[in-house]
């Protein structure tokens, strides 16, 4: 399985992106594991630090409602 950001061709992970970045978190809230999105290692830590910057600013939430 491909990286979904390397056959897009997207190098940068904006955090503001909020649709992007729910693809990613599971229903109780938590990061998926790369093994489970298919993400490679260099996207991975991008995508968990624009994940976690949205949740400080409150664009995303820590746990589901």
């Amino acid at each position: 399985m491909a990286c979904f950001f390397c056959q897009r061709n997207i190098q940068e992970i904006d955090f503001k992106e909020t649709g992007l970045l729910l693809r990613f978190i599971s229903g109780l809230g938590k990061i998926r594991a790369k093994k489970r999105t298919g993400v490679c290692s260099k996207h991975q830590r991008r995508l968990a630090r624009a994940i976690k910057r949205a949740r400080h600013l409150g664009l995303l939430s820590h746990t589901t409602k």
